[in-house]
């Protein structure tokens, strides 16, 4: 746990820099050079079956499905023998997770009820782990580890929220016969398991399958590493843990998800023009339902149900922290980045709703960040 801590807060500040240098690309004189390359597309076309997709859909439709699996692992892990395993330690990052899903899209939805963008109703209701662990890791020792845990966990299970809903919200336009193939391919990858391959590359190849399927098939195509990620072994040879193929690709895709697909991500779906954007645009509904939605539904759903839960005596207190330190955690999920952006690619086509989404995202982010960090201090400074 410690070393995933690690590297998702170095990931995350390697984000922010991601972040930064697109703003300033698409506001320079390379801006029309930098859509020019996202929307440049490349691949194959056999028969009706393409991979034709442009470099931004390479990465959101492909690159992220590797995330994806990444995620996938994670949760297969600690659902099994790690912080999730156990039903006391589970209830607490589980239900404030809930908690702060429900009430961001509740805000969106207030603001959006009557207007056609309703289905982004989902944006900012996930929480992204690097760019909160980041923030805690600049706080260093004065973060409580149970704290930081509690954070990773809650973040996990948001994610987990945001696979489902992808899967059932924001798919369209379903190809049965795709579905089959996909449907096949998931059989072969529980027959591999049931009988014991603990080798990753006929896991990987029926992977590759999956993916092109779905990708086909109007279900969106990261669900494709989800599923994956499921069926890879968590034990080696004779049931032992060491060498396990689960381990063993998460310790390899570590690093290049962290270091290489999210800031690559974060690059290519960052990018916000400020050209003709003046004041009405903070008071554009989508704008208001996104950012409200990361800064006051965030602290909202997570701390209401945490202080609940806690009161109710169903759990306890993260050892060593208190209330305050709770709330500011609390504060710091409503970093959304890299998944509201990603659901946002999903619910519009529409430029201006994805600039306001984009604005709503990265000042609510930004907002979440400052006030969690301020914080934490305040309520170091107030306990010393």
């Amino acid at each position: 746990m410690r070393a995933f801590l690690a590297m998702e807060s170095a990931g995350g500040i390697l984000l922010v820099a991601m972040m930064v240098i697109a703003l300033a690309v698409v506001n320079s004189p390379l801006g029309p050079w930098y859509d020019r390359i996202l929307h440049w597309h490349g691949g194959i076309s056999l028969d009706g079956f393409s991979l034709n997709l442009s470099v931004l859909h390479w990465i959101n439709d492909g690159l992220m499905a590797v995330f994806f699996l990444l995620v996938a692992l994670e949760i297969k892990r600690e659902m099994l023998e790690g912080e999730l395993s156990q039903l006391g330690q589970v209830l607490l990052p589980a239900l404030g997770a809930l908690g702060g899903m429900a009430v961001p899209a509740l805000i969106f939805v207030a603001f959006n009820a009557d207007g056609p963008h309703l289905h982004g109703w989902a944006i900012p209701s996930a929480t992204d782990i690097a760019f909160s662990l980041g923030v805690l890791s600049v706080l260093g020792r004065s973060v409580p580890v149970s704290l930081r845990v509690f954070l990773a966990a809650l973040a996990i299970i948001d994610d987990l929220g945001a696979i489902l809903i992808i899967a059932f919200f924001y798919s369209s336009d379903l190809s049965w016969g795709y579905l089959a193939g996909a449907g096949g391919a998931v059989l072969v990858l529980a027959a591999l398991n049931r009988f014991g391959v603990r080798r990753l590359l006929p896991y990987m190849a029926v992977g590759l399958v999956l993916w092109a399927c779905m990708l086909q098939s109007g279900v969106h195509a990261t669900v494709a590493g989800v599923l994956l990620g499921l069926f890879i072994p968590l034990r080696g040879g004779e049931g032992a843990a060491k060498n396990a193929p689960l381990r063993v690709l998460e310790h390899e895709l570590h690093p290049w998800v962290a270091f290489g697909i999210l800031p690559i991500f974060a690059l290519a779906n960052s990018g916000l023009s400020f050209e003709g954007m003046g004041l009405g645009a903070l008071a554009d509904p989508v704008f208001l339902g996104v950012a409200l939605g990361l800064f006051v539904g965030k602290q909202v759903g997570v701390f209401g149900c945490a202080w609940l839960i806690i009161r109710a005596k169903w759990a306890h207190l993260p050892e060593g922290a208190s209330w305050g330190q709770l709330y500011a955690t609390s504060v710091l999920t409503g970093i959304g980045f890299t998944m509201s952006l990603f659901i946002a690619g999903l619910a519009f086509t529409d430029n201006t709703a994805m600039a306001d989404t984009r604005l709503g995202v990265l000042l609510g982010s930004l907002v979440s960040a400052l006030v969690g960090y301020g914080l934490f201090k305040v309520f170091k400074a107030r306990r010393a």
